[in-house]
């Protein structure tokens, strides 16, 4: 083995060990309790009524994901928007790229729109 291979192994090796000691004392030296009141669950100070699981209607996933979608454009649009001006030989290059990126995108919402997944009901 290199010298460089061993350096990895030790290193790894004391990590390894420093994470199993950490968690060995952690869970050695905790105060143990248990209440009722600590193993309930907290919503903001009030008592919970209810099941804690229940079904959420995909509808809420499919808003989660267009906001993602869209928050994802703004993302990559913002920078190229800050560049554009300084970028004198590639901008009718940069500009149909940007176009193509916005036309998919459109596309995109108008599916989504015409499916019925922007329809809050």
């Amino acid at each position: 083995m290199t010298n460089q291979a061993i350096s990895i192994a030790v290193f790894f090796g004391l990590g390894l060990l420093f994470w199993m000691v950490a968690l060995a004392a952690s869970h050695l030296l905790r105060p143990r309790h248990p209440s009722a009141t600590k193993e309930a669950t907290y919503e903001c100070g009030t008592v919970p009524v209810g099941r804690a699981w229940y079904q959420v209607h995909v509808r809420y996933y499919i808003y989660a994901l267009l906001f993602v979608l869209f928050d994802v454009e703004v993302a990559f649009l913002y920078p190229w928007a800050a560049i554009f001006r300084r970028l004198d030989g590639f901008t009718l290059f940069l500009l149909i790229d940007v176009l193509i990126f916005l036309v998919i995108l459109v596309f995109g919402l108008v599916y989504a729109w015409r499916k019925g997944a922007l329809e809050w009901e």
